[in-house]
């Protein structure tokens, strides 16, 4: 139904870049992310810049005929201070007025869209102009010193740079993760070890939540899934 392109960063704010089309119209499943992102759309003859916040559950969405996507991943941590991912959660999105056929309001001022080339270049603007910021304790703690942190001050880092919980987070990427292993035609209770999961029951439970869909039902690929890409292994 649609096909995406994407590109990793060396920025230290951005995950990565993709893009994304359709040819025709129809629904997808849109699955859980603990990611913030902002997004151009492009349909109907109109532009959008769009601020969408971490998914902690799969939902279903629609999509429009001949659309064009671009959008810039953040990494876990990376936040807009003033509008902070815990007020953009399970699609709550925030999309800004269009300033020109070619620029949007944002923070008082018009600022260019972006695209898939320059997304660096833009969001460097946007942290030096104070509109963006980053929490490296989060980063940290996914990184495996999480016991570091008294538990508190880790889930109030967390709260604010992500909008979810540590645990939320860790859960959401281990489901992608199992979703891609799946994908991989791994067998399931090979994922089940892999992953993490105590049996194959709390798999599907987790995967039904999470991803919109039981493990078989991935593996065979039955329906389609918003961006998923490969993964390390969440610590």
């Amino acid at each position: 139904m649609f096909l995406f392109e994407d590109r990793l960063s060396d920025s230290p704010f951005i995950e990565r870049v993709w893009r994304s089309r359709t040819a025709r119209p129809g629904t997808f499943r849109s699955i859980a992310a603990s990611t913030f992102e902002m997004v151009v759309s492009r349909h109907g003859g109109r532009t959008f810049f769009t601020l969408r916040g971490p998914e902690t559950q799969a939902t279903l969405a629609a999509l429009p005929a001949d659309g064009e996507w671009f959008a810039i991943r953040f990494r876990i941590g990376t936040f807009v201070p003033h509008l902070t991912p815990g007020n953009l959660t399970d699609r709550r999105d925030v999309t800004l007025p269009q300033a020109t056929r070619h620029s949007f309001w944002l923070n008082g001022s018009a600022w260019d869209y972006p695209d898939f080339e320059n997304a660096e270049t833009f969001v460097n603007r946007l942290f030096r102009k104070g509109i963006l910021g980053r929490d490296p304790m989060v980063a940290s703690a996914l990184a495996g010193d999480a016991d570091a942190l008294p538990a508190r001050t880790l889930q109030r880092h967390f709260l604010r740079a992500t909008g979810l919980t540590f645990g939320a987070v860790r859960q959401i990427e281990r489901a992608r993760y199992a979703t891609i292993l799946l994908r991989e035609a791994m067998p399931i209770l090979d994922v089940v070890q892999q992953a993490g999961y105590y049996d194959q029951a709390h798999l599907t439970r987790s995967l039904r939540h999470r991803i919109g869909q039981t493990p078989t039902a991935i593996i065979h690929g039955e329906e389609q899934l918003s961006f998923l890409y490969k993964t390390p292994p969440p610590r």
